[in-house]
C-alpha cells in the first residue's frame, strides 16, 4: 500500500530534477514544504526573543524534519516516527515555535491516510508528551538559560492542532476508501453488462446458426438422396438451403453489428412473432408440418418479450426436426392478463440418435425466460411426445394490436 504505482516510477521528461522525478518521490511538495519551514522559522524567531535564535544547528534540524517527507508516500511509517522525534529535538533546543510543526503534520497526514493510524497517533502523541515534559519540567536543563515553565494554558492550542491533524487525516483516509470501493464496483458493474452482452450475443448466435443449420443439414441429406433420382426434389433442397443459409447470414451479421458499433441502434428490428410464419415455412421446408393457434386476444408486446418468444419458438422446433420421429408439431400462443404462455408440442418419439448441436439449446431458452421474470418448463409427455411451454410476463398497459 505505501509503494507508488509503478507507471509513476517511470521516468519523465525534462527538468533539471528528472533524476528524483524518475524514482516518482513528491520533490516538488517536499521542496515547497522546506523552503516554507526555514523561511517561516528565521520570521517567527523574530517574534520570540525569550527562545534561542535560528543558527546552524537549528537549520540542520529543520532541514531533517523536511528531508524524510521525501518517502512518505512509500514508508509513511518510519517517516512519522522520524519527523516527530527530530521536531521534538528541535524543540528541546530551546528554538523557536512556529513551522516546524507542519512536516509533522504532512507526515501525520500521509500515515493515516495509507492506513497507519497507530503509528501517526503514537508519532503525534510522543511528541505532545515530550513537549510537555520540556516545557514544564525539563525546562531548567535546557536551553534557553534561564526560561521559565510554559503557561498550561498554550496546551489547549496545541491539543486542539493535533485533534484537528488526526481528524483531516481520517477525513481523507475514509474518502480515499469510498472512492476506491466505488470504482471497484462500477469496474464490478462493467464486467457484469459485458458478461451479460456476451451472453446475450451468444445465445442469438446459437439460435440463429442451429435452427438455420439443422434446416440445411434436412434439405443437405433430402438433395443426396435424390441428386441421382429426381433432380427436381433435389433442386428445390438446394434452394431451401440457400434462403436458409442467406438468412442465417443476415441474422448473424445484425449480431455482428452491435460488436463493431455497440452504441448505434441496430440496422435492422430485432425478430419478433410476426415473423412466426416464415418459421413455419422454413420447418415445412425441413418436411415439417407445424400448426399455429392463438388463445385471447394478441396485442402489441415489448421488443424484448417478442424476441424471447420467437427464439423460444424457433429452439423448439429446431429440437423437433433434429430429434423427433414425429413430423408434426403444435405452437400455442396464450395471450393472458399480464401473460403470454407460448407452447411448442410435437408427438415424438424421439428418434434416439446423434442429431448434432451442442445440448445448449434448452439452457439459452431458460436463460431468455428468466432474463424476463418468466418460466419454462420442458420434458416428456405421457403419450411419448415432447413439450415446451414458456410463461413470459407482459406488462398489462401495452395497448391492443
Amino acid at each position: 500500500m505505501d509503494e507508488e504505482p509503478s507507471s509513476r516510477r517511470g521516468p519523465r521528461p525534462g527538468g533539471p530534477w528528472g533524476g528524483w522525478e524518475r524514482h516518482g518521490l513528491p520533490w516538488r511538495s517536499t521542496l515547497a514544504v522546506g523552503v516554507f519551514v526555514l523561511v517561516g522559522s528565521g520570521f517567527a524567531a523574530r517574534n520570540q526573543p525569550e527562545r534561542v535564535a535560528i543558527d546552524g544547528l537549528a537549520r540542520t534540524l529543520l532541514v531533517l524534519a523536511v528531508l524524510p517527507l521525501l518517502l512518505r508516500h512509500r514508508r509513511p511509517v518510519p517517516v512519522v516516527s522520524a519527523v516527530a522525534a527530530v521536531t521534538l529535538a528541535y524543540l528541546a533546543a530551546g528554538f523557536a515555535y512556529g513551522p516546524v510543526f507542519v512536516p509533522v503534520a504532512l507526515a501525520c497526514f500521509a500515515a493515516v491516510v495509507h492506513g497507519h493510524r497507530r503509528a501517526a497517533w503514537w508519532a503525534l502523541g510522543s511528541l505532545w508528551a515530550g513537549h510537555l515534559l520540556i516545557a514544564h519540567w525539563l525546562y531548567r536543563y535546557l536551553p534557553p538559560a534561564g526560561d521559565g515553565p510554559a503557561p498550561w494554558g498554550q496546551e489547549l492550542p496545541t491539543a486542539a492542532f493535533v485533534v484537528a491533524i488526526l481528524a483531516a487525516s481520517e477525513l481523507v483516509r475514509v474518502r480515499r476508501e469510498q472512492w476506491a470501493k466505488e470504482r471497484a464496483e462500477r469496474a464490478a458493474a462493467e464486467r457484469r453488462r459485458a458478461d451479460e452482452e456476451r451472453l446475450r450475443i451468444a445465445r442469438e448466435l446459437h439460435d440463429v446458426l442451429a435452427h438455420s443449420l439443422s434446416v440445411i443439414n434436412v434439405q443437405a441429406g433430402v438433395g443426396l438422396a435424390l441428386l441421382d433420382s429426381d433432380p427436381t426434389q433435389a433442386r428445390t433442397a438446394l434452394t431451401t438451403i440457400k434462403a436458409a443459409s442467406k438468412e442465417a447470414l443476415g441474422e448473424v451479421r445484425q449480431v455482428l453489428d452491435t460488436l463493431r458499433a455497440p452504441g448505434d441502434a441496430p440496422r435492422a428490428p430485432a425478430p419478433g412473432l410476426d415473423r412466426l410464419p416464415e418459421l413455419v415455412e422454413q420447418a415445412a421446408a425441413a418436411g415439417l408440418t407445424v400448426r399455429t393457434e392463438t388463445e385471447g386476444r394478441p396485442r402489441r408486446l415489448p421488443p424484448g418479450t417478442e424476441l424471447a418468444a420467437f427464439r423460444i419458438v424457433q429452439e423448439a422446433l429446431t429440437n423437433v426436426v433434429r430429434h423427433s420421429g414425429s413430423r408434426t408439431a403444435t405452437v400455442v400462443l396464450g395471450y393472458r392478463a399480464g401473460t403470454l404462455e407460448v407452447s411448442v408440442d410435437d408427438a415424438g418419439p424421439a428418434t434416439g440418435g446423434d442429431a448434432g448441436g451442442s445440448g445448449n439449446g434448452l439452457a439459452g431458452m431458460r436463460e431468455r425466460a428468466a432474463a424476463l421474470g418468466g418460466t419454462i418448463e420442458a420434458g416428456t409427455r405421457p403419450d411419448g411426445g415432447f413439450r415446451v411451454r414458456a410463461s413470459l410476463p407482459v406488462r398489462p398497459e401495452e395497448p391492443i394490436r
